[in-house]
């Protein structure tokens, strides 16, 4: 099995059944893990004075903590294929969040250094932004949670939606060179769920220069770390697909090149060719 591929495993006693560190993933930069929250359980999270996290609520309800502040109960989606956008908590460095399901409980907890310039706050629907990329069959639908014009000292998340059949992070493209404003080294985690979950998709990471080049079947609750190198996903027929991103690297920008063979597919011409 490929070292890239972090498969799920049996939740512990906190119902956390991903951890990944930058120490495990081999990298600097991102942490993630993965809980799946019981109905009435509280769970804390502590940023240390040199990290900021993260919290999605991928699925349910809870009522939160941030910083001392009392939030009441925030979650407005059963879990992430209803395709509403999110609550999410982000949480800077030193601070505190706790959140008590009241309801069973997704949670994906994303970490990455941190400085505390900026304070904790409450990330609601309204604060996320959602755009639609692509055409024909590689279409996608993007929920922004914290692209890099909003504020956090390192951190990028995003998910993304990809119908049955279609293509995603692609054409393919690769964000491990830090030479701004060309490209930016940015390591990242892809947490997928499939609908239903019984399903796979297909992720590939590669080089120019193939010394690293790994494809995976990746199933419900799978994370595929990406250090380096090209990352397209692929979707199976039945099964759709959604992703969790997280980013993280030496300067907090998005800034990627293509791969220069499969470039072609952002042009014109090929939009053109499915339009409907």
């Amino acid at each position: 099995m490929s070292e890239l591929l972090s498969k799920r495993q049996a939740p512990n006693q906190d119902g956390r059944y991903q951890h990944i560190t930058p120490e495990s993933a081999g990298w600097k930069y991102v942490g993630f893990d993965a809980y799946q929250v019981p109905k009435g359980q509280t769970l804390s999270f502590n940023a240390s004075q040199d990290e900021e996290l993260c919290i999605v609520l991928v699925g349910g309800k809870a009522d939160a903590v941030l910083a001392g502040n009392a939030l009441g109960e925030i979650g407005d989606r059963a879990g992430p294929f209803e395709r509403k956008k999110p609550f999410s908590l982000y949480v800077t460095a030193g601070d505190v969040a706790s959140l008590t399901a009241t309801t069973d409980l997704e949670l994906a907890v994303c970490r990455a250094p941190g400085k505390g310039t900026f304070p904790s706050r409450l990330i609601t629907p309204e604060h996320v932004d959602a755009e639609a990329r692509g055409v024909g069959n590689n279409q996608r639908y993007v929920h922004n949670i914290l692209p890099d014009n909003k504020e956090a000292d390192s951190l990028l998340v995003v998910e993304v939606y990809t119908d049955e059949g279609c293509t995603s992070s692609y054409p393919s493209h690769k964000h491990d060179r830090n030479a701004p404003p060309e490209e930016t080294h940015l390591e990242e985690t892809y947490y997928h769920r499939l609908n239903p979950s019984q399903g796979f998709c297909i992720q590939r990471v590669y080089t120019d220069e193939r010394d690293l080049d790994e494809c995976m079947a990746v199933y419900d609750g799978d994370v595929v770390k990406v250090p380096r190198g090209y990352h397209p996903v692929a979707t199976m027929a039945g099964y759709d697909s959604y992703y969790l991103n997280v980013m993280a690297g030496p300067v907090r920008q998005w800034l990627f090149s293509w791969e220069d063979d499969h470039a072609w597919i952002n042009s014109a011409e090929y939009a053109n060719k499915h339009a409907k």
